[in-house]
């Protein structure tokens, strides 16, 4: 006798798997959302909620690598194993445990945004970690070498506009993107106080030193020559908001300037900032509060920078501790 053929789910069956809805209240049966068009409106999602373009386009990419690999289906249809062999393709095409853990933090959220929806029922993301690898130290420059960085004065306008930025970075502990969204009302030279929106949107008022505000008052007396209709505290060539390319490009000049060798990249200037605070007070708590870290484990990293520097002090001054 033949193998007995299991009947194709019928049509109620298959509206009480996609619809949300009751049954009694259906009156058809809806295609369920691909994969490609649940993304765009997730995208859309967090432009509405006025995500950085920069993470928006981080999550574009994490989603465009899911729908690579599972391609273009019901995400409600994915399990946990699928997400585990999509994660698995990517460690064995390369990717680090750090683009990993983003790629699975990503896809996790846009799981949430569909639970929140009524798309889906679970979340196949819960659970699953990504390999651990080696946790990388900070690029922190060292005292010398930002006092080398930011040596002045500065030559034309765009030199007093590079000085003013990198200064600011380096006093207040700024991210690009920080740095990039301020606005004329951002700072208060009276108070000395910035005004920074981080991520999630968060504010935080942080201090402003000496030779920033130096910096800045020269700037602002220029900018107004360069100015488009734009409240930007800090302009590009034509007159509009900076972008995040040219402020690492100045950056760069700025360091072959000054002829400083060390790897030097917009983030190293609030990795400095932070290691350079918590080598002089040793109050991590206040460093936290400064960068705006939501944990405190996310700051502790620079106490491992701050041994590094105790140590070499150590071995530079200790007569036992010199190597011949």
């Amino acid at each position: 006798m033949g193998a007995v053929k299991q009947a194709a789910p019928s049509a109620a069956t298959r509206c009480i798997r996609y619809s949300p809805v009751a049954p009694s209240e259906r009156t058809d049966c809806p295609v369920p959302p691909l994969l490609s068009s649940l993304s765009d409106a997730f995208l859309n999602a967090l432009k509405a909620r006025q995500y950085s373009p920069a993470t928006v386009s981080t999550y574009a990419i994490d989603l465009a690598h899911l729908l690579e690999w599972v391609g273009d289906v019901d995400p409600a249809g994915l399990a946990v194993h699928d997400i585990r062999r999509a994660l698995a393709t990517l460690h064995a095409r390369g990717q680090q445990p750090k683009t990993l853990a983003r790629t699975l933090s990503a896809w996790r959220s846009f799981y949430h945004y569909l639970a929140r929806q009524g798309i889906v029922a679970a979340n196949p993301c819960l659970g699953l970690r990504p390999p651990k690898g080696d946790r990388k130290l900070p690029n922190a420059l060292s005292v010398d070498e930002m006092a080398k960085l930011l040596e002045g004065p500065a030559e034309d306008l765009w030199s007093l506009r590079d000085q003013a930025m990198f200064e600011l970075m380096y006093s207040s502990g700024l991210r690009r993107a920080e740095l990039i969204g301020l606005n004329l009302d951002s700072v208060d030279l009276v108070v000395r106080e910035v005004t920074v929106t981080g991520k999630g949107r968060k504010t935080r008022i942080v201090p402003v030193g000496r030779q920033a505000l130096e910096a800045l008052r020269a700037w602002l007396e220029q900018r107004g020559t360069v100015v488009r209709d734009t409240p930007a505290l800090f302009v590009g060539t034509r007159g509009g908001r900076i972008g995040a390319t040219a402020v690492r490009l100045s950056l760069n000049k700025l360091a072959l300037k000054h002829g400083v060798t060390a790897h030097v990249h917009p983030h190293a200037l609030r990795h400095s900032f932070a290691s350079h605070v918590l080598q002089s007070s040793g109050d991590l708590r206040a460093v936290q509060e400064m960068l705006g870290h939501a944990s405190l484990s996310t700051t502790q990293v620079y106490t491992h920078l701050d041994f590094q520097h105790l140590a070499l002090v150590y071995d530079q001054a200790h007569p036992r501790a010199r190597k011949k």
